[in-house]
């Protein structure tokens, strides 16, 4: 299974990819994590030690430059379009309790879309992860998806774009969703810190229940996580993980 999660900062995005990633771990399952969120917290969200120490491959400069054949000033340079990928995997994957972690990081471009070596490398890295990698790959990603390209789109099974029920959360979840479709990426949507009642119709209501994988509700002892803690610490009978859970088991039997 191959899924990313996208959505509005804030939503708890990282939090659910993180509950994903240690459910497929329980069920013995390889796992890869994918951190390709500019903001990286993917790591301290699975418990791994250290996690603020973890230097995203995107600001391993010199790294890149070396494999996009530039030694000079990137500006204006040219530089290769198939840099050699096959290797970083191996070399920069971390692992904990059953659980493959790479931190890829993104290029902030200031929504410029950025054609630049590191994007490009980040592009080939993800492509050469998802389409050879015979694991299961939990990715979770900023609200834009630049860095899946029409190849490695065609090899996901789905973008679950995860949505408060708040208006903002769900024009941003809107627009992932069309920026998928334009990629042929299957598109569901997670309600999450969601209430009982008003809020889960009100989502519904907006989203179209066909399009709606799962509901998260609120719950107060997940601010202790979002405050530092880690996603493996949580009791397995806590009810988001359950309800994840049930999100898992439907995306399998869909895959």
């Amino acid at each position: 299974m191959k899924i990313a999660f996208a959505g509005k900062g804030g939503t708890g995005k990282t939090t659910l990819a993180s509950m994903m990633v240690r459910l497929l771990a329980e069920d013995k399952r390889r796992v890869l994590a994918v951190d390709a969120d500019p903001n990286s917290n993917l790591a301290r969200s699975l418990g791994f030690p250290q996690a603020r120490e973890i230097k995203p491959i995107v600001e391993m400069k010199g790294l890149i430059y070396e494999r996009m054949g530039i030694k000079q000033d990137p500006k204006g340079s040219f530089y290769k379009l198939n840099p050699k990928i096959d290797d970083i995997p191996e070399k920069f994957v971390k692992k904990r309790s059953g659980v493959n972690l790479i931190v890829m990081g993104t290029v902030d471009a200031g929504g410029s879309g950025c054609v630049c070596p590191e994007s490009t490398f980040l592009r080939e890295l993800l492509k050469h992860l998802v389409l050879n990698h015979g694991e299961d790959i939990v990715m979770d990603m900023e609200a834009g998806i630049e860095h899946l390209g029409r190849s490695t789109a065609a090899s996901m099974d789905c973008l679950l774009a995860v949505v408060e029920p708040t208006l903002a959360s769900v024009e941003t979840g809107m627009c992932v969703r069309k920026l998928a479709e334009d990629l042929k990426i299957k598109t569901l949507f997670i309600g999450n810190k969601v209430r009982e009642g008003q809020d889960e119709d009100w989502l519904h209501e907006k989203l179209g229940s066909d399009s709606m994988v799962g509901i998260v509700s609120y719950y107060d002892a997940m601010r202790d996580i979002d405050r530092g803690g880690s996603i493996m610490d949580l009791a397995g009978d806590e009810k988001p993980l359950l309800q994840v859970k049930g999100i898992k088991e439907k995306l399998l039997s869909r895959s």
